[in-house]
């Protein structure tokens, strides 16, 4: 399975950003789908999951901001991202699971104060 992502840029605070990640190859079995970001010196950490049946969850600081939803016909998983603040500034990587887990090569979301 490859995970493609897209969707990153440079954002004013209080804007919006909508990430795409679109997984190829052999995605039969894949169940859970979601993103996590990393800033520098920091470990990735979990921003929202989404199941193969479309149950959600979603760090505390991006509940109520954030929405990830996924298209299973596409094999693709957005993250709409609404409100950002110059603490969502990261890199964001997706994540795909069957049996593995897979990620996505990373992009970068940069919201300026």
């Amino acid at each position: 399975v490859q995970l493609q992502a897209f969707g990153g840029g440079l954002v004013q605070a209080g804007g919006f950003l909508r990430l795409s990640c679109a997984a190829s190859g052999d995605t039969a079995n894949i169940d859970n789908m979601g993103w996590f970001r990393r800033t520098p010196g920091k470990q990735r950490q979990l921003v929202a999951t989404i199941t193969s049946g479309g149950s959600t969850n979603y760090a505390d600081s991006v509940k109520g901001r954030f929405t990830i939803s996924r298209d299973s016909a596409k094999n693709t998983v957005y993250l709409q991202m609404n409100r950002l603040k110059p603490e969502d500034t990261a890199v964001y990587y997706c994540r795909a699971e069957d049996a593995f887990r897979y990620w996505g090569q990373g992009t970068l979301v940069t919201v300026s104060s």
